[in-house]
């Protein structure tokens, strides 16, 4: 069975994305967290698959190069991240550098250290999790954006350079989803939920080899209502 490393597992998209490719895939779930990194695997254990909990701090350029650069990952789904909405006046230099240390800076790590063996392999799959906010700027969003845009023009640049030699790059482009991300509360109905996300990633993987799923936008059917 092939392997798919999925970052920023241990809740959230990253979470139901893990749970979503259980059945298909033997999952590498990171996180700092351990211990719900293990809630995970033992989930998905109970379910019949197979889950490996690795903590790490992906921010760390070292940390990721001695944990990952010897794994043979089949499918990798970059999908941690973090949004501080904050005005540009009020943000603080340490706000800004955690956006594009985890956004930014940690996708292109993961990537560096495993796209070496697709390469080698001649096969492989990246995918990575940005937002419509990396199209759509939004007030108080000057550095989460700003990092969203970056990935949207990372990832396409990417997927030209690597497509003939047998890796695939996709973009997968959510609206607004109910995870309590940026500090909201979860609960709203019209939001998108993190499994349908999973199950997008999930299509852009099955799909069959002579096609090539490259962006994909995901907004909510509806609007929130303001009554």
């Amino acid at each position: 069975m092939s392997t798919a490393l999925i970052t920023g597992a241990s809740h959230g998209i990253g979470r139901a994305i893990a749970q979503q490719l259980a059945d298909g895939w033997n999952i590498v779930a990171v996180a700092r967290s351990q211990s719900e990194l293990e809630a995970l695997a033992h989930d998905i254990s109970a379910r019949g698959g197979r889950c490996r909990a690795l903590a790490l701090d992906i921010t760390d350029h070292a940390a990721v190069s001695r944990a990952l650069s010897s794994l043979d990952v089949d499918v990798l789904v970059n999908n941690a991240g973090i949004g501080i909405i904050k005005p540009v006046a009020e943000m603080s230099v340490e706000e800004w550098r955690t956006q594009v240390a985890l956004n930014l800076d940690a996708m292109f790590y993961v990537t560096r250290a495993l796209l070496p063996g697709m390469l080698a392999r001649k096969r492989g799959h990246i995918v990575n999790i940005g937002s419509l906010t990396g199209r759509n700027p939004i007030v108080g969003g000057a550095c989460y954006s700003g990092t969203k845009h970056a990935v949207v023009g990372f990832t396409e640049s990417l997927m030209l350079e690597v497509r003939d030699a047998g890796v695939r790059v996709s973009l997968i482009m959510p609206g607004s989803v109910d995870t309590g991300f940026a500090g909201h509360g979860k609960g709203a109905p019209w939001k998108l939920t993190p499994e349908t996300v999973g199950r997008a990633v999930r299509y852009v993987l099955e799909q069959t080899d002579e096609a090539l799923i490259s962006r994909v936008e995901l907004r909510p059917a509806r609007v929130e209502s303001s009554k």
